[in-house]
């Protein structure tokens, strides 16, 4: 249970920093560096699809290292 707000957390601080609501620059954010993609999507798309992909892996990865702990700690499973 602990890891769901992880995932939870990096994707609502890249969208408030995307909306221009969190993290400011010059640190960087994903959601930063999806919204100065955004003008220029369809020169440089690798420019969106990096962090785009760095949030989906980051969260997942996440997720799946909870399901990992839940199945390995939880007394309640059989094998």
């Amino acid at each position: 249970h602990a890891t769901v707000p992880i995932p939870q957390a990096i994707v609502g601080d890249d969208v408030l920093s995307f909306r221009g609501l969190g993290v400011q620059p010059p640190p960087p954010s994903w959601g930063v560096m999806l919204q100065y993609a955004q003008s220029d999507l369809l020169q440089a798309p690798r420019l969106a699809v990096y962090p785009g992909l760095a949030i989906v892996l980051a969260a997942l990865a996440f997720n799946v290292l909870g399901d990992g702990l839940r199945d390995i700690l939880d007394p309640r499973t059989t094998r």
